[in-house]
């Protein structure tokens, strides 16, 4: 699963909630539900109804019925299971990358191995080779252009 939105604040007082999109949310598939995570589980939430509202969109997701609803959702990520095709990667070059909350360099390119892109990461001066898959990515934030990485021990 990967990120696909941001929570940004509550919208109204039906439930509904702005978010920032990391990829096309109207491309999802609405019948499959959206996870945001509570407690350090994935809780399935199916889109009701997506309006998009200048660059960012509003959510009303199912069981989310008022402000108060909302606003236990704001901060968090939204997740899907989405396939990401080649061409619709995001280039994190110049990217800041952070792991386990922690800066450790700047994303200097990609090599795209099928099957397995890596990212090109200058880690105190030294360039170094990370794996980029779902499993390691926490959070992307394009505003911020910072990359979110929960990495295994012993990369770098």
């Amino acid at each position: 699963m990967l990120p696909v939105a941001k929570v940004l604040k509550s919208f109204g007082t039906d439930g509904g909630v702005l978010v920032s999109s990391f990829v096309d949310l109207q491309s999802l598939d609405f019948k499959e539900p959206v996870f945001i995570t509570f407690d350090g589980l994935q809780v399935p939430f199916f889109i009701l109804d997506l309006q998009p509202k200048g660059g960012k969109a509003v959510l009303h997701l199912n069981d989310v019925m008022n402000l108060r609803d909302a606003e236990e959702l704001v901060g968090r990520q939204i997740f899907a299971d989405v396939e990401v095709e080649e061409d619709d990667e995001l280039d994190f070059t110049g990217w800041t990358i952070i792991d386990h909350g922690r800066k450790i360099g700047k994303c200097t390119g990609l090599e795209p191995i099928p099957g397995n892109p890596c990212l090109y990461v200058d880690v105190n001066g030294s360039e170094v080779l990370f794996p980029l898959h779902e499993d390691f990515i926490a959070g992307i934030d394009e505003d911020a252009r910072t990359l979110s990485l929960n990495l295994p021990e012993g990369l770098y």
